[in-house]
């Protein structure tokens, strides 16, 4: 939570922070099991004698690896690079890496929160976060770890310094 800390305001505290679920793997772990399952079979159909379709099946197992590879940086940088937290005075959001996109809301400009959890998201515990701005501005933030969690953390929060006003 680099960017947040950083940019913490005189006072400020932090209350909560969320992070991206697991879920973002979910292309880099497809990808890589069938790479790895194609390379065992390459292996064990060479043995059974069965050499050109070992060769076939290492060779598309190898290039399946490349997509498994690059999903799981991406999904690693995402995850990484990409902040939620709510503090004493605001909500902030922050996403990527080499361009950077950030949302500050002050606690009286947030009207509300809503959260969109498919079947998967409710069994394995994400979901995407909406926040709901004054004028209208919705902010999505997909794959969100325990978002009911956080949203009850982040108006506990709204709540607290607004009754300290």
């Amino acid at each position: 939570m680099a960017y947040v800390e950083q940019n913490l305001m005189q006072g400020e505290k932090l209350y909560v922070q969320a992070q991206l679920h697991w879920t973002i793997f979910t292309k880099a772990i497809i990808f890589t099991l069938l790479a790895i399952g194609l390379l065992i079979y390459s292996m064990i159909a060479s043995l059974g004698g069965k050499s050109e379709i070992a060769l076939i099946a290492r060779n598309v197992g190898l290039v399946l690896l490349l997509p498994g590879l690059w999903n799981t940086f991406d999904a690693f940088i995402k995850r990484q690079s990409t902040e939620l937290a709510v503090t004493s005075k605001r909500v902030i959001a922050k996403f990527g890496f080499i361009r950077c996109s950030t949302i500050e809301l002050n606690h009286s400009k947030v009207e509300s929160f809503h959260v969109e959890q498919g079947v998967l998201g409710r069994l394995f515990g994400f979901g995407t976060l909406h926040i709901n701005g004054t004028g209208g501005g919705i902010t999505p933030i997909p794959n969100i770890s325990d978002p009911l969690g956080f949203r009850r953390k982040a108006m506990e929060a709204i709540d607290a310094s607004q009754n300290r006003s």
